[in-house]
């Protein structure tokens, strides 16, 4: 059986048709709206000079948090690591902590 769903979006502040689904964030909070494109020309116009002089926060965070998460090692160094100490890894999947630890506690 075949289903075919039909997402119909409707401008959250007049009614009319929406094109798209915009997201902005305020206050430390994230918000989506479905707006027709001229509500979304005009709330992207009304927050224009706040976007000119403002700063990009989201990306820098999750770059840092990322090379964190990966300083320890890449799981292909650590599974061939563990192996060459007899130590037993699958192949694939997360790598055991107390693994990836005596990994780093062997290599600092």
């Amino acid at each position: 059986m075949a289903q075919r769903v039909h997402i119909v979006l409707t401008d959250d502040l007049d009614g009319s048709d929406a094109t798209e689904s915009v997201t902005f964030g305020l206050d430390g909070s994230t918000y989506e709206i479905d707006l027709s494109e001229n509500n979304a020309g005009r709330l992207r116009d009304a927050l224009a000079p706040f976007v000119a002089v403002g700063r990009k926060v989201g990306t820098k965070q999750r770059t840092a948090s990322k090379s964190r998460r990966s300083s320890g090692g890449n799981a292909t160094d650590i599974r061939a690591w563990a192996q060459e100490q007899g130590m037993t890894v699958s192949a694939r999947g997360r790598v055991p902590a107390e693994i990836r630890q005596a990994y780093e506690a062997a290599h600092s």
